[in-house]
């Protein structure tokens, strides 16, 4: 895909449209950390559950660490070409982090200290209840919406990337010591592509939406 100098201004339905799954990458295109770190503040604006934030980035840009996790990646390439492989990982004890979150949100005066004591007293209580299942679930939704956003905020600068579920995770945690509060998510593949993804179709608007009625099979 092209490159844009930073005058050029690129709309949204352009980055829309433009973004395709890319898995032929240009393995001499090297990604700085600070593009990377860039990204990952863009991402980070997206909504959670709570606003707890429950996503961690695991940015793997060394070549011998590509190499290693290539086969647990299932053996796709774009593990070895691309500049980075981004793991979003979730954290499933993100609620020990709420009163960091909150108190921020006082000091700059979102909240007054009267909502922020309860909402944190409620949240606090409730998801340390809630099952390991509930809590992978609630990450899991939490990791799609930065994900996108990551992936959104990469074609906008330019770059390409390829979200990828098919990994396994159990090697994953074990290869790269991954404590057991994180639970990996995905992997997104990050960097210029050498050759451009394919097109892809969708159903249209009327097969998909339903206005006002019980939902129709």
């Amino acid at each position: 895909m092209t490159e844009r100098t930073q005058e050029e201004t690129v709309s949204y339905s352009e980055i829309l449209e433009s973004r395709r799954s890319v898995r032929v990458y240009d393995p001499s295109y090297q990604l700085q950390r600070s593009e990377l770190e860039a990204l990952i503040q863009e991402a980070a604006l997206a909504p959670s559950s709570a606003n707890l934030q429950p996503w961690r980035f695991l940015i793997i840009d060394d070549p011998k660490l590509k190499e290693e996790l290539f086969p647990i990646a299932n053996a796709q390439e774009q593990v070895r070409t691309a500049s980075a492989v981004i793991a979003v990982l979730g954290d499933l004890q993100c609620y020990e982090h709420i009163e960091e979150i909150y108190g921020e949100a006082v000091a700059r005066g979102y909240m007054t200290q009267e909502i922020k004591d309860s909402f944190v007293a409620r949240v606090s209580t409730m998801l340390p209840a809630m099952s390991e299942q509930s809590r992978k679930d609630m990450v899991l939704f939490d990791g799609g919406l930065v994900t996108m956003q990551l992936m959104l905020s990469a074609r906008a600068r330019g770059l390409d990337t390829v979200p990828m579920a098919g990994f396994d995770k159990n090697k994953f945690k074990e290869a790269f010591a991954i404590p057991d509060r994180y639970a990996p998510l995905l992997l997104v593949a990050i960097g210029k592509a050498a050759k451009e993804g394919h097109p892809t179709t969708r159903l249209p608007v009327e097969r998909v939406t339903f206005w006002n009625e019980h939902f129709k099979a």
